[in-house]
């Protein structure tokens, strides 16, 4: 597995683990096109809503999100538009926050088990549109796959940032799935500046 695979894989084992503890059952659907990785289930309940559930669309990184009074994580325009509908079941954006080195995403010993930071989640219903992240994206995508073309292949390129040949393709050809994220750290491993970084953005308006 590529280092994305495996962020994916321990998100899912971080949720079902707190599921687990909290008496939960957990459900994946069998495809994946409303954003929802996961759904949990509490099967029963009082009041007037019995066997509530929840969708969860999964998201796992070790980059720097953490401010002072909020998290900051760049999501892509699909993700966003899916998770901010009036949904009959509730969704909501779970961020899972991992160390930079794998070796210590986990700890283990015959007293503990330990999952590495934490996960954090917000509910994105009802929050206004946003209009100008396609634009950067498309931008950002065009300016990548100039300046590549002139200093190395995309499989070059894929290493460099830990991704595959496929995913980079996708990036330069504006593809949806691909984060705005994954488009800048695409472009400082071809030797951009944060500087012509900003000014690409800058000129989207």
């Amino acid at each position: 597995m590529d280092i994305n695979q495996q962020k994916e894989q321990l998100s899912i084992s971080y949720i079902r683990a707190i599921a687990a503890v909290a008496g939960y059952s957990l459900y994946r659907p069998e495809v994946d096109n409303d954003s929802v990785d996961l759904g949990i289930v509490s099967r029963g309940g009082t009041g007037k809503i019995l066997s509530p559930r929840l969708e969860l669309q999964l998201k796992c990184t070790s980059r720097d999100i953490l401010d002072e009074n909020y998290i900051k994580y760049p999501l892509n325009l699909k993700n966003y538009n899916d998770l901010k509908i009036n949904a009959l079941v509730p969704r909501i954006l779970v961020v899972v926050l991992v160390p930079e080195k794998i070796t210590d995403w986990i700890k283990q010993t015959e007293s503990e088990l330990c999952l590495r930071n934490c996960a954090y989640w917000v509910s994105l219903r009802g929050i206004p549109n946003t209009e100008n992240l396609t634009k950067i994206k498309l931008a950002l995508s065009r300016s990548l796959k100039a300046r590549r073309q002139k200093v190395m292949t995309q499989v070059e390129l894929a290493e460099r940032i830990h991704s595959s040949q496929p995913r980079v393709a996708k990036a330069e050809n504006g593809d949806a799935s691909v984060s705005i994220e994954l488009l800048i750290r695409a472009m400082l491993a071809t030797g951009a500046t944060l500087q012509e970084i900003g000014k690409v953005i800058a000129e989207v308006g």
